[in-house]
């Protein structure tokens, strides 16, 4: 059985690609942002475009700093309501992925009105509102265009202690690397778009993505991590590769220690992925060392855009458990220790 459609249309049919696998390729973006004049840093803006880091936070007092975030994309799936839901847990996973508490957030909205029926596009918004709802915070206002393509988000605003704050650097050798979400979701996306995801697969798919990253709040509370950040679009390895330049470090993973989504695997083997898997590894395949037993498939796998993805956390080795227990906690049973951080040149090995 199919992944269910309750639309009268399919969403996905408006858009070119779906969730974090629109984001542009890293490299390209680079080259973008190359010519764009340096910004203003007052001595206040704590996070700003240093590192690529999750989101920017402005210090208020000795003991308030602002978090501020956007994150929108293009529909995932078909389901109005959870292409909604998925979009709003995405783009709140960077205020987690920075130990802070989301405060309030504003809606991204770009909507072919006159090819969406009305009843969709409420149905988007419900299914931002019922995520933020589960998260305790109120949508206050946003903006709306007619697009060519359905698109919708979130700005988010948080809080945070300074002291708590934290980065994507700051990794050190010694540390473990912990990955809080199953990988996969890019490969699912996949199948959607070939009508080849089975129904329980599309259940674990929303089940996965609607998650809520609220670990990182108690994470940014333990002097034991150094380092956090979410996998989203650039894949496992884009996202941990961040974390090695910003922390001047090497990481080494272990493949089979990946947790994975049931039906990941298979569709990795069958080459049903996203185009996004190709232009992740062309950005940044250079800064990575594959052990020759891993093929065409383990690579997609790593470098699969997560839409909603995973906490990508660096602790001390003695924090293991800690951090292992705020995940347990929070429900997030597939959490799992997979690789460590060593001194050396900013790189991933994996074996």
């Amino acid at each position: 059985m199919n992944a269910p459609d309750h639309s009268p249309v399919r969403l996905t049919q408006f858009a070119h690609g779906g969730g974090c696998g629109c984001k542009i390729a890293p490299a390209v973006l680079q080259d973008f942002l190359a010519g764009v004049p340096a910004s203003i840093a007052p001595p206040d803006l704590l996070v700003g475009t240093e590192h690529s880091d999750d989101a920017a936070v402005y210090r208020l007092n000795e003991r308030q700093a602002i978090v501020a975030t956007t994150d929108f994309f293009t529909p995932i799936v078909d389901d109005p309501h959870d292409f909604g839901a998925i979009a709003a847990t995405n783009a709140l996973s960077d205020i987690y992925a920075m130990g802070a508490t989301p405060l309030f957030a504003l809606a991204l909205v770009g909507m072919p009105v006159d090819k969406l029926p009305g009843g969709a596009i409420r149905a988007v918004l419900a299914g931002g509102n019922a995520v933020c709802r589960r998260a305790g915070i109120p949508i206050a206002g946003g903006h709306t265009i007619d697009s060519a393509e359905p698109i919708y988000g979130l700005a988010a605003i948080g809080v945070v202690d300074p002291a708590q704050i934290k980065r994507n650097g700051g990794a050190q050798p010694g540390d473990l690397l912990i990955l809080g979400k199953p990988l996969g979701i890019g490969l699912y996306s996949a199948a959607i778009k070939r009508d080849r995801l089975p129904e329980d697969g599309y259940r674990d798919m929303i089940a996965c993505t609607t998650q809520l990253n609220t670990p990182g709040i108690a994470l940014g509370a333990l002097p034991g991590v150094h380092a956090l950040t979410d996998v989203t679009g650039f894949g496992l390895l884009g996202h941990l590769l961040e974390i090695c330049r910003a922390s001047s470090i090497e990481a080494r993973v272990s493949f089979a220690k990946l947790p994975k989504l049931a039906h990941a695997a298979s569709f990795a083997r069958d080459g049903c992925v996203t185009g996004a898997s190709g232009r992740n590894w062309a950005s940044y395949g250079a800064g990575v060392t594959l052990d020759a037993a891993l093929g065409r498939p383990e690579r997609d796998l790593l470098t699969d855009p997560q839409t909603s993805g995973g906490l990508l956390v660096a602790c001390a080795a003695q924090a293991r458990d800690a951090v292992l227990e705020v995940f347990a906690r929070e429900g997030f049973d597939d959490a799992a220790v997979i690789g460590d951080f060593v001194a050396g040149a900013p790189r991933v090995i994996v074996g």
